[in-house]
């Protein structure tokens, strides 16, 4: 009875909250948030648009969400401001305008930015972040910095992590991380459940579904030369079986998934064996090799396994010899140090 009548207050207390939303458009989001933090499963949502204000940044704000909605509108093949990408959208990986808990969402994008990232071996602004994007999974060429489109991006990303407290990443942001399968995710099962679950939108040949307009994709292809190249993060297996699992087919969500974990991972596999462009950043991406995460498909590697299972897996010998490289090398660090203050 007492976590009935707990449930009973939580639940009292969201309503509350929610008709105060309502009520005043400036009601601190944070007070929202905490009656989530007390739920089973609390994850992290961004503002709604109704807090958007209405002035000159707010029409940058709003832009910047149009952008990312409808990218191939303006920086598509047939952009009304510059040809620049394939003709995605940015909100065909970052779901909901990056708005989607466990959707690749930008929630903590502001706050964790800038940060120093392995796979440029340098120190990374929240410009090249987008630019990555542009380049990598829309296999297009950077947006200009100072342009009005990347400070509207900006502004927008910006306006999504209101309240998320720097340095913080709260749960939902990104990609669920699924546990890792004991075998190789297998493409050949992973094409029956893309036949099965997944072609009614994107097309038996995978090439999905354009709008009426002509300009943008209904539906993303998800190989062939409109899609996301293989510099892209959801050509890494984890980040694509996460994705679909929490998010695919349409009506799955984190806590009602339609595929199984073993369903996500085998048409992560089957998608990423397909054609699609090629790497442009091979020779420059990753330069401390040791830092590749376990599913990155392309070698040199500093482990012995190679690149057919650094793709597909099984991932759990990789992870294990990371792990134990890492912690020699902690230990080796620990003994030089006190070896050096004992002189």
């Amino acid at each position: 009875m007492k976590n009935l009548g707990l449930s009973i207050l939580l639940i009292s207390s969201l309503v509350t909250g929610i008709a105060l939303v309502a009520k005043d458009q400036k009601t601190d989001r944070a007070k929202l948030q905490a009656v989530l933090a007390q739920t089973e499963d609390p994850l992290w949502f961004g503002p709604d648009t109704i807090f958007i204000p209405d002035n000159e940044r707010g029409k940058k704000i709003r832009y910047g969400r149009e952008l990312i909605a409808n990218t191939a509108k303006y920086l598509g093949p047939q952009g009304s401001v510059a040809p620049i990408s394939n003709g995605l959208n940015c909100q065909n990986c970052h779901l909901n305008a990056g708005a989607q808990p466990w959707g690749n969402n930008f929630f903590a994008v502001h706050s964790t930015y800038p940060q120093f990232r392995a796979r440029s071996g340098m120190l990374e602004t929240e410009i090249k972040r987008v630019n990555d994007c542009f380049e990598r999974s829309m296999a297009g060429q950077p947006l200009d910095s100072a342009s009005a489109e990347m400070q509207a991006i900006l502004a927008y990303i910006k306006w999504l992590g209101t309240n998320v407290p720097l340095g913080v990443k709260p749960k939902g942001v990104g990609v669920n991380e699924l546990k890792i399968l004991d075998r190789a995710a297998n493409p050949a099962k992973g094409q029956a459940v893309f036949d099965a679950k997944c072609a009614s939108c994107h097309g038996a040949d995978g090439q999905g579904k354009f709008n009426e307009d002509g300009i943008a994709y209904q539906f993303p292809p998800l190989w062939g030369p409109h899609s996301y190249n293989e510099a892209a993060g959801l050509f890494r297996l984890s980040r694509f079986a996460g994705y679909v699992r929490d998010n695919m087919p349409i009506g799955a969500t984190h806590n009602k998934p339609i595929l199984t974990d073993e369903e996500s991972w085998d048409v992560a596999a089957f998608v990423n064996s397909q054609p699609r462009p090629k790497h442009p950043f091979l020779d420059a991406d990753w330069p401390n090799i040791s830092g590749k995460p376990y599913d990155h498909p392309f070698g040199l590697f500093a482990d012995p396994f190679p690149e057919s299972q650094h793709k597909y897996g099984p991932f759990g010998p990789i992870k294990k010899f990371k792990q134990e490289a890492k912690a020699k090398k902690e230990t080796t660090a620990k003994t030089h140090s006190g070896s050096v203050s004992g002189k």
